[in-house]
């Protein structure tokens, strides 16, 4: 962290101590969701989902080999490839906006194009198997297909429109990898990489397995009631792994470059969930901005109503799954279909920690340009949604 950036770190700290009334009831109030919902995250995330993804991400960085990163991620790879395997990531990964971002850092720091990148920083929370059939469950099969349809799309017009954008910062970023010489051996088998990667995606996968609704019957109640007897297995696994095909050294590595990353984006994420604590409060417990106020914007269809929905679900945090629940009590209290579309394709794949931690990875212009991109395409989804459900 620069010394310029800790100078005004304290003084933001201490203006806030000296103005902030924090006397008054709403701003108490607020402080306390702030903390409230920095607990709820670190109690229910932070264990089965950002833990696993940061040793993800480590493994990518020290692992995976950049030939490779370029090869099927780069700036000049198969476009029909990498944006078909980006595109669809989400649908593996049943993650938040948060805990896709070590994902997101560690095949973009490994030289992986702006384009593909970013299509799988959207699809990873967004085109979540989980949520849109709890969607089409919950609130309807019609908005549940608009979601799954639209995050896929999505994907690959966000991507498409970055890699067009951003193309000259792609070429350089690629300059200095016009050769790529084979990676160095290992002992290790391409397949053996790979089943050491897969088993911490499914680590990731079972261990932050959501809990069906209540009444569901099938596949997922049976996979929940199992999940941890899953997951300690598959933890053995990588253990054995671990102790048969990788040294002490790359161990060591592994472990180093997962602790840069979570050095890397833990303070930005902590912050900007207490801000956006701060600021919304929990769902059910409001905060500085009354419930009512976003509720009174969202009704109807207008251009207005989709872009409210857009920003508000932009900057919000949604854990995973928790934007079905909060958007049915939203729809009871008035607010329109096309709205409500709007909301799911905009605030899975985005939200206040989000946006800091992206900032710090690919830059401040490429973060609002993702943003703005994503804020403008869930507005013009939801007035067409909205226009053909009505």
């Amino acid at each position: 962290m620069k010394e310029r950036t800790k100078l005004l770190l304290i003084v933001g700290v201490f203006l806030a101590a000296f103005y902030v009334p924090w006397s008054h009831p709403i701003i108490r109030q607020s402080g306390l969701e702030a903390f409230m919902m920095l607990q709820e995250y670190a109690r229910e995330h932070v264990l089965t989902c950002l833990i696993p993804a940061f040793f993800i991400a480590g493994a990518i960085a020290v692992f995976v080999s950049q030939a490779s990163v370029l090869k099927y991620f780069g700036a000049k790879a198969n476009k029909f490839l990498s944006y078909s395997v980006a595109s669809v990531s989400g649908t593996i990964l049943a993650v938040c906006s948060c805990t896709v971002l070590p994902l997101f850092a560690g095949i973009y720091t490994r030289g992986a194009g702006i384009g593909p990148a970013t299509a799988f920083l959207y699809s990873g929370p967004a085109i979540n198997v989980l949520a849109i059939s709890l969607t089409a469950k919950i609130l309807g099969w019609q908005l549940g297909l608009a979601r799954a349809v639209g995050a896929v799309v999505f994907a690959v017009i966000t991507g498409l429109l970055m890699a067009i954008i951003f193309r000259k910062d792609d070429a350089s970023r690629t300059q200095g990898h016009i050769y790529v010489p084979d990676p160095e051996a290992t002992g290790r088998t391409l397949l053996q990489d790979a089943l050491y990667i897969l088993t911490m995606v499914l680590i990731l996968i079972f261990a932050a397995f959501a809990k069906p609704a209540p009444g569901s019957t099938g596949l997922w109640p049976s996979i929940f009631a199992a999940k941890w007897y899953i997951t300690i297995a598959l933890l053995i696994i990588l253990g054995i792994m671990l102790k048969a095909w990788f040294t002490k050294d790359e161990c060591k590595s592994w472990v180093e470059s997962s602790w840069g990353f979570m050095k890397q984006i833990f303070p930005l994420l902590g912050g900007g969930v207490l801000v956006a604590g701060f600021m919304l409060g929990r769902p059910g417990h409001p905060a500085l901005i009354p419930d009512q106020w976003v509720q009174s914007l969202l009704g109807g269809n207008s251009i207005w109503a989709n872009l409210i929905a857009s920003l508000s679900g932009a900057f919000m945090y949604f854990a995973t799954l928790t934007e079905v629940p909060i958007l049915q009590g939203l729809l009871g209290a008035g607010m329109g279909k096309g709205p409500a579309l709007a909301l799911l394709l905009a605030g899975p794949a985005l939200s206040l920690p989000n946006m800091l931690v992206i900032g710090s990875v690919m830059g401040v212009k490429k973060t609002a340009t993702f943003c703005g991109i994503i804020v403008i395409m869930s507005t013009i989804a939801g007035m067409l949604y909205g226009y053909i459900a009505a």
